[in-house]
């Protein structure tokens, strides 16, 4: 199901002293923001914010789903993405290149329900650069337009929706929304409309939708961070103020009527495993039921020791997963449990005893305990999203939000109260209300045919006499002439990124230490050497098997316990593994620090690893493993590092094969903690609202008495490379779309060259206006997005380069792809595209740091690979200091066309000839291991 966004509050330094658990009054925060209106209608609303040199522009334009006429699905966002195709003063596909080169970060546009938004978090000193952009797609769209870009986005879309549609159970959420709304509602067709109703969009109707939805007088644009307040009003002034007010949008007023006899249905879907899915119409969004519902559906199945996951995960094992989410939109809500069965368990099985646990949870409400971890999860969420200045959730993104569904961007503390009114009474009364047998939908999905709506593409010649008129007269179109020059940015600040405090504790602990004080939150990351690169062959999947049974409990905390005191104070605690690390990640509001990092603590030196949680994990992993055949790109990234790297752990996916999960013993799981997690090989990082003596007085409570000794790295010889580039073909029949993707060696993290190798692969794949996502995306319309990547470990590396392109396009797209990648040793970047690429690399970094979280990752790759601790204060100058020369070399010398593996898991009956005759190369078929597949007779082209 499509998870609900996060709507977030805004609170800043007051919500210091707000409280995460009940503690009645709590002192609400103010929201310091100004909104006022241009004489055009065009909303603004600004927050300042000088803690880094970032401005965050975020344009809302109240038209989605809720305005489209029926025959239309899909138009608000088939129409998003025209508005990236380029407007008359900015330039075909202009825009995100223009972004991006300017150093931008958080650079999307999205379309919901109820909404359309384009985002981009910029230097400060490229803040007329974002509005220039913004205001020309806003005013001069359409006399940019014609049809050979419409039918490229058309291509784009439907490839968007194919790769949804790839997904395990897409066709099962799209059967509730079908249940849960009328045809004629809004909501009926979701956000991205039907394959039909896509391709009929035509130019009259872009043009007639730009005329009547996208004005100023139907927009807000929130600007949030490094600004002055005089000058961004002359400058939305300038670029915003000619724009014509367009004509009145009337409020859309459309009946959801209410569900009273439940509704059912069973559909099929390309699945290893069966799913039941259980949906009901809730409160629209800032309605006081809208939170009451969303700790009902919390204590029902949204937390790690919920009831369902309780009753169903881990007593009765009969669940691979459960998950229940309410989202909340403007004409109503959706609450949902998505509850996965485990083989050879029937959905009628599972249904009983999700609906004996609803009736429970309605007879006798959630206790108290449930409410306020709900309560208290909800706060620290909304906090920590507020350390972003742009993208989802970050306080351009709240604003807007705000001001769209509730007329006031300083909602926040009417918000709260009614997060602070939730209770165990009120809860079950929504319970009750809003979650019954009789108003709910109940959609079984079972192994079987995936059956798609696909329709073929509009003739060539479609629009080919269709005229595009310029709305503006000769006159007005003369006053604009100077929006043609591209506006040169301010001075540009300086560049500080976090050098951390560093000491050791007398077991050896390193401590890692970032102090950033904006907001009343902190992560601590215990990071230690063990990822998978430890492991042997017939031991895959240890590394990531053994971090997740540490999640499960600890030897004086059982799994429930454990779930319940990270809950009762907001805090979420992660426990991962990599190819080179695992770690133990905790975020949590600054004034529960001592709480948490002692949970934290717990879960890094004392795991339990008991036999009941070893054998459930084990079963689990086993069903995953299955459920890789349920997604194409799931299978092409198994089956690519196989074949390059073979037996080495570079070669081995993180989830290991069935023989040797099955393999692994409760011996194993502790050996392998024993010798990979201790004070001698790990790290300490501590990011956020916290002072150094605070920190060192934590660490040696907490961690001081940690014993444990440091194995020894291992050494992984060099992989050769792959004799000559050949096909391999991964089949899964009925695949709407081929995951298509080139694998070669690369470099590792120790590479004098890694970083130069960065600033190269942004003009191949590495950003949005690179050659290959150019090429297959924006050219042929093979995709909705293609790549290149240089993924790189302590001792090895890999190349990768693709996407997910539709299966009749296969060949050509495989070509394409291969001729980008050929052709770039020989005509690397140009002039344009290096200072493009630097300046990118280099203005962007600010706004990776924006987050503790991020901050924390960080410092973490300076413990794994034991960079300097200087080592991102000093990355722009390393990134300035790249030539053209520096270029051509990494690219002649890193890139080898001729040693790649071109894997291709799809349909083989629908591609093998095509591949075959391309001339790409022999063609093999290879199953999921990376096997040949006997009986196989391709030929050898």
């Amino acid at each position: 199901m499509l998870l609900r966004k996060s709507l977030a509050c805004l609170g800043l330094l007051a919500l210091a002293a707000a409280s995460a658990v009940a503690q009645s009054p709590r002192k609400l925060p103010e929201l310091k923001y100004e909104k006022y209106t241009l004489p055009n209608g065009l909303t603004v609303i600004t927050h300042e914010d000088h803690r880094l040199p970032l401005v965050a522009v975020d344009l809302w334009y109240h038209v989605g789903p809720l305005n489209e006429r029926p025959g239309r699905t899909g138009f608000a966002h088939l129409f998003e993405h025209m508005m990236f195709e380029g407007s008359e003063h900015v330039g075909e596909k202009a825009h995100i290149k223009f972004v991006q080169s300017a150093g931008a970060t958080d650079v999307n546009g999205t379309t919901d329900f109820d909404r359309t938004n384009y985002f981009e978090t910029m230097p400060s000193n490229q803040l007329e650069l974002a509005l220039w952009l913004e205001s020309d797609r806003m005013g001069f769209l359409m006399e940019g337009l014609d049809r050979t870009k419409l039918a490229n986005q058309r291509d784009v879309v439907r490839n968007e929706r194919r790769q949804g549609e790839g997904r395990p159970y897409d066709v099962a959420d799209e059967q509730v929304f079908h249940m849960l709304f009328a045809k004629t509602h809004p909501y009926y067709g979701s956000v991205i409309g039907s394959h039909a109703d896509i391709e009929s969009a035509r130019i009259a109707d872009v043009r007639d939708f730009h005329q009547q939805f996208y004005t100023p007088n139907n927009a807000s644009i929130a600007v949030a961070g490094d600004f002055d307040p005089a000058q961004l009003k002359a400058l939305l002034t300038k670029y915003f103020g000619p724009i014509p007010k367009g004509p009145a949008v009337e409020p859309v007023k459309v009946d959801t009527p209410p569900i009273t006899a439940q509704k059912r249905a069973t559909i099929t879907d390309t699945v290893q495993l069966p799913r039941l899915s259980i949906a009901w119409l809730t409160p629209p969004a800032y309605t006081p039921d809208a939170y009451t519902v969303d700790a009902a559906t919390f204590a029902l199945g949204g937390a790690k020791a919920s009831r369902l996951d309780t009753a169903l995960v881990y007593k009765l094992q009969t669940a691979q997963s459960v998950t229940c989410v309410n989202q909340s939109f403007k004409l109503t809500g959706i609450a949902s449990c998505d509850l996965t069965a485990k083989p050879g368990v029937k959905l009628e099985d599972l249904e009983a005893t999700f609906w004996k646990e609803l009736e429970k949870l309605q007879q006798e409400g959630p206790t108290a305990e449930e409410v306020e971890a709900a309560k208290a999860l909800a706060l620290t969420g909304k906090i920590s999203g507020l350390q972003r200045l742009g993208g989802f959730g970050g306080v351009a993104d709240t604003l807007d939000q705000y001001n769209q569904y509730t007329g006031d961007p300083g909602f926040l503390p009417k918000e709260l109260s009614m997060m602070e009114a939730v209770a165990v009474g009120n809860t079950k009364t929504a319970a009750n209300k809003y979650l019954s047998r009789n108003s709910a939908v109940v959609v079984y999905c079972l192994p079987g045919k995936k059956v798609l709506d696909d329709v073929p593409r509009s003739p060539e010649d479609t629009d080919a006499t269709v005229k595009i008129t310029n709305p503006y007269s000769p006159e007005f179109e003369q006053s604009q002439e100077w929006r043609k020059d591209k506006p040169a940015p301010g001075p540009a600040p300086a560049i500080h990124l976090p050098v951390p405090a560093e000491f050791s504790l007398d077991n050896g602990l390193k401590v890692l230490l970032v102090e950033e004080h904006a907001l009343p939150v902190l992560t601590a990351e215990l990071v230690s050497r063990a990822g998978s690169e430890n492991l042997q062959p017939d031991k895959g999947g240890l590394a990531t098997l053994t971090s997740e049974i540490m999640s499960d409990g600890t030897q004086s905390r059982n799994l429930e316990k454990l779930a319940q005191d990270q809950e009762r104070i907001g805090a979420h605690i992660a426990t991962t593994a990599g190819m080179d690390s695992g770690a133990v990640t905790l975020s949590v509001l600054t004034q529960h620090a001592g709480e948490g990092l002692d949970i934290l603590a717990d879960v890094a030196q004392h795991p339990a690893f008991r036999a009941e949680d070893v054998e459930r994990r084990r079963k689990q992993r086993l069903v995953r493993l299955a459920q890789e055949t349920d997604s194409v790109q799931s299978m092409a990234m198994r089956v690519g590092p196989r074949l390059v790297f073979g037996e080495q752990p570079y070669g081995s996916s993180a989830n290991g094969t069935e023989s040797s999960i099955k393999s692994l013993t409760p011996a194993d799981i502790s050996s392998f903690y024993a010798d990979h997690y201790g004070p001698a090989d790990s790290v300490l990082i501590v990011a956020g609202d916290v002072n150094r003596a605070d920190v060192e007085k934590f660490a040696k409570q907490y961690f001081g008495n940690w014993t444990g000794h440091a194995a020894a790295a291992p050494s992984i010889p060099p992989a050769p490379a792959p004799p000559s580039t050949h096909v391999v073909i991964v089949d899964k029949p009925g695949a709407p779309q081929t995951a298509l993707f080139a694998f070669g060696l690369g470099v590792p993290q120790s590479s004098p060259d890694a970083d130069t190798i960065s600033i190269m692969n942004y003009s191949l794949g590495g950003s949005f206006g690179s050659r290959i996502n150019m090429n297959l995306r924006e050219q042929h319309g093979y995709t909705y997005g293609a790549s290149s990547a240089f993924r790189e470990y302590r001792e090895g590396g890999a190349f990768l380069a693709g996407g997910l392109v539709r299966t009749d396009v296969t060949a050509p797209a495989a070509k394409e792809l291969m001729s980008e990648i050929r052709g770039f040793p020989d005509k690397p970047s140009t002039g344009e595209e290096l200072a493009a690429a630097k300046e990118a690399s280099m203005r962007s970094l600010p706004g990776k740091f924006e987050t503790d979280n991020a901050i924390a990752d960080a410092m973490s790759s300076i413990f794994v690979y034991n960079r300097p601790l200087d080592y991102y204060a000093k990355l722009p100058g390393k990134f300035e200091a790249v030539s053209q020369e520096d270029v051509a070399r990494i690219a002649k010398t890193y890139l080898h066309p001729d040693q790649l593996i071109l894997v291709t898991a799809g349909d083989r009956a629908k591609i093998e000839q095509s591949l075959k005759d391309a001339g790409l190369g022999p063609v093999e078929v290879r199953d999921l291991n990376g096997n040949p597949v006997s009986g196989d007779n391709s030929s050898q082209k």
